[in-house]
């Protein structure tokens, strides 16, 4: 069965750094695009990132884009989501999703276009 698994996530200050990682296990992680999304409490699931299965293409909201970096480690089956710089609105439950199309990796973020997702790991930015 094909599951993925975020972990990384917890309290951290305004300004602090997390990495959230998401592995994959029942599938590998090679032949799918990934895209992280965030869902803040009473909010709308939101696209945060994605890359491709090479690391070729890679996409950022605006409210992602310096802060954030996505990447992924293949041979580990694993990919991971650099978070700096952050702030209090970026609280919210992370999650990964894979893409069955390899190379996909819309500006657009749309949660509906992705086809497995994990659990979610809750991010928490305060003081």
């Amino acid at each position: 069965q094909l599951q993925l698994v975020e972990s990384g996530g917890g309290l951290v200050q305004p300004g602090g750094s997390l990495r959230l990682s998401c592995a994959a296990s029942g599938f590998t992680l090679d032949y799918y695009a990934i895209g992280w999304f965030r869902q803040a409490p009473g909010k709308e699931r939101e696209g945060v990132s994605c890359i491709s299965s090479t690391g070729g293409s890679t996409n950022y909201a605006d409210s992602a884009k310096g802060r954030f970096t996505v990447s992924r480690d293949n041979a580990n089956n694993t990919v991971y989501l650099q978070m700096n710089s952050l702030k209090p609105e970026d609280t919210a439950v992370y999650y990964c999703a894979a893409h069955q199309i390899y190379y996909y990796c819309s500006a657009y973020l749309k949660p509906d276009e992705y086809d497995y997702w994990g659990q979610g790991t809750q991010v928490t930015v305060s003081s």
